[in-house]
């Protein structure tokens, strides 16, 4: 068991539970850290648990409880966390192909405009991370034929909505930003709203398919 996570210090107050192997990453084992944060909630003497693609940031209050009772905690937990299962909700994305990249990105794989579009909008995402701006989502599951290195020089404006890919991942910009990822589309889905009660809308576990033409925006 011991070799499934590592642990280790993130300051006075934080530990990370890190369950990445030779740092590939697995939806089976981040469906079993999530149902590990889920247990964690509410639980006295941790502040926040923030969920990363292959492990956990477990903030906690060091004047009311040690690391190394945290670090039992985790490791508990772990062990009675389900390996299976289906967390989160479904969502289905609304998104207009086309843009600047698309067919230099189809080119550079040898594939068609169409067979990008197919491929992309046929696999089933999971929602790995939220981060690196708010409401960004790291989506898993891209086919791996897709699957390209970042561009050498990134966009200093890529724009709200736009629909991207970089390396293995897929993911949506919930703001204008600067990013090297590769634009394919663009959707109008709202990833983020501060004055909701919950400002981003999609949760890591969350399942998400992309439903979409082509056409020029």
């Amino acid at each position: 068991m011991a070799n499934e996570f590592t642990l280790s210090d993130a300051g006075t107050g934080a530990l990370l539970f890190d369950v990445a192997q030779d740092g590939v990453f697995d939806e089976t084992r981040q469906a079993r850290l999530l149902a590990l944060a889920d247990s964690l909630a509410g639980t006295p003497g941790i502040d926040d648990v923030v969920p990363g693609m292959n492990n956990l940031m477990v903030a906690f209050d060091p004047l009311t409880v040690d690391a190394d009772e945290i670090g039992r905690r985790l490791a508990e937990g772990w062990r009675r966390a389900a390996s299976a299962g289906e967390p989160g909700r479904s969502h289905e994305i609304a998104v207009v192909y086309g843009g600047p990249d698309l067919q230099d990105f189809a080119a550079g794989l040898g594939l068609s405009v169409d067979e990008v579009i197919e491929r992309h909008s046929q696999a089933l995402y999971r929602v790995a991370a939220i981060g690196a701006m708010p409401g960004f989502p790291y989506l898993s599951g891209l086919d791996p034929k897709l699957a390209t290195p970042r561009r050498a020089v990134p966009r200093q404006g890529v724009p709200k909505g736009a629909v991207i890919v970089g390396g293995g991942q897929a993911g949506i910009m919930p703001i204008t930003a600067p990013s090297g990822w590769h634009i394919l589309g663009h959707t109008d889905f709202q990833l983020f709203d501060p004055h909701r009660a919950v400002p981003a809308t999609l949760r890591p576990g969350d399942s998400v398919r992309f439903i979409g033409k082509g056409g020029e925006r």
